[in-house]
């Protein structure tokens, strides 16, 4: 018998991946189908990284067991949530018919088997699994994201993450640039390389940080025209890190560095392993030897140790330092993390004050800095159409997290295809444009 079935993902880029590979490694006993209504099988892939993901991973599932009925039988959680809850969702939501942790991916078509033929279990041992690398992805976008490692060795205290996705480890440089060379030929043009920690690449099979020699070699396949990469822990830059930044043409002058905070107290007590004296280095560094970098962060406010000496000089840096993209997040209190003990002894209310004060501010110097752009010529990649306009987006710009730019157009421009954009305005966290002609790239391969 055929079984329709259905994905659904929640959370972050690597679950998208994670969807992919189980999707692509899915026998011919189960066909996928993008109508959740024929599904006779939905497969939803969670996320438990904070209180909010949590919640609206268990809304999900609820909503699910609504539709169980003639058509649809089974209700699968794979993910972060049926990794960190294995017992308990089983036990609370009899609906549930199976869980796929985070380190058995590969072994999705026992689990169904297993599943069908009556047996209502939790998967979730193995959770330090190597990559499929059997899989074949099947989502062709002209951005697409691709994982270069698992898991993570560094512990943070307010993080669940290493428990959920075990050790760091690194894929090979030949498997990536196989895959990569994969999702150009079948029209990716933006490729985007994620992990929990980027700039750790490589150290734990090559003995140490090879995330330079891997974009040197992704800036030699022809057809992709941008290389992102995110994560990038502060502590891991390295001179020849920020060398292949510089040189490789491809790899676009943007990182995006999470933070967190800059305070030495804080940080330690974060067990981050960067001080505020090695972030503005690195900083200086980078805007010294790549004049154009776009600097991304995130910050979490109000964690249990913060004080308001500690916030103070956060808004301080902020507002010195003008990063050009910025995140803010509440402190949200983890069990099993290390920092869970200390409680959270600031309201929400006084977390929230601060997350909004900081990204007011945060928001001016996005303003300023995007109107600095007027009257130049920026490259962007088309992503939509929209009520008479174009929506792309520029170098500076992070698929989901960033902002676009609003472009008119005497011609109709080609969804996913790159032009050259003159920028003509700008609000908070947007650009305006107008376009003036096929990027270069986009001529030489407008036919493909």
């Amino acid at each position: 018998m055929e079984y329709n079935i259905y994905f659904l993902t929640l959370g972050c880029s690597k679950n998208d991946i994670d969807t992919e590979c189980m999707m692509s490694l899915l026998n011919q006993k189960y066909k996928i189908v993008d109508d959740i209504t024929i599904a006779n099988i939905v497969v939803v892939n969670t996320c438990s990284f904070i209180l909010d993901a949590k919640e609206q991973s268990v809304d999900t599932i609820m909503e699910l067991i609504n539709l169980k009925g003639e058509v649809l039988k089974y209700i699968v959680v794979a993910g972060c949530l049926g990794q960190r809850y294995p017992d308990d969702l089983m036990n609370d939501i009899p609906e549930i018919d199976a869980i796929i942790g985070t380190g058995q991916l590969s072994n999705i078509n026992n689990i169904l088997n297993d599943m069908i033929e009556g047996k209502r279990c939790a998967y979730t041992s193995n959770v330090n699994d190597p990559y499929p690398e059997d899989s074949k992805r099947v989502d062709f976008k002209r951005s697409q994201y691709i994982k270069i490692s698992e898991g993570c060795n560094n512990h943070c205290s307010y993080c669940i993450i290493p428990k959920l996705r075990g050790k760091m480890r690194s894929r090979s440089i030949e498997d990536i640039v196989r895959e990569a060379e994969y999702l150009s030929q079948n029209g990716t043009r933006e490729l985007i390389l994620i992990a929990q920690n980027t700039t750790e690449y490589g150290k734990d099979n090559y003995g140490m940080p090879m995330l330079d020699k891997l974009l040197i070699e992704l800036n030699k396949i022809r057809n992709l025209t941008w290389i992102r990469v995110l994560y990038m822990y502060p502590e891991g830059f390295y001179p020849e890190l920020i060398d292949a930044i510089k040189k490789c043409e491809k790899v676009v002058n943007y990182v995006d560095m999470p933070l967190q905070h800059i305070s030495d107290p804080v940080l330690k007590s974060m067990n981050r392993h960067s001080t505020k004296e090695s972030v503005l280095k690195l900083i200086d560094d980078l805007r010294k030897e790549i004049p154009d970098i776009i600097i991304r962060s995130t910050f979490i406010v109000g964690f249990a140790t913060e004080s308001e000496g500690d916030y103070n000089e956060l808004i301080d840096f902020i507002k010195e330092y003008k990063l050009d993209r910025v995140g803010v997040f509440c402190y949200s209190l983890e069990e099993g993390t290390r920092a869970y003990k200390w409680g959270s002894p600031i309201s929400e209310e006084i977390k929230e004050q601060r997350r909004d004060r900081l990204m007011s501010i945060q928001a001016d110097i996005s303003y300023n800095k995007l109107k600095e752009r007027a009257g130049s010529t920026m490259m962007a990649l088309i992503e939509d159409y929209q009520d008479g306009k174009y929506i792309g987006r520029t170098y500076m710009d992070s698929p989901g997290v960033d902002g676009t730019v609003i472009i008119d157009s005497e011609n109709p421009l080609k969804i996913g295809e790159f032009y050259d954009i003159l920028i003509t305005g700008a609000d908070y966290y947007d650009l305006e444009g107008k376009e003036v002609g096929i990027h270069e790239f986009t001529k030489q391969n407008y036919s493909r």
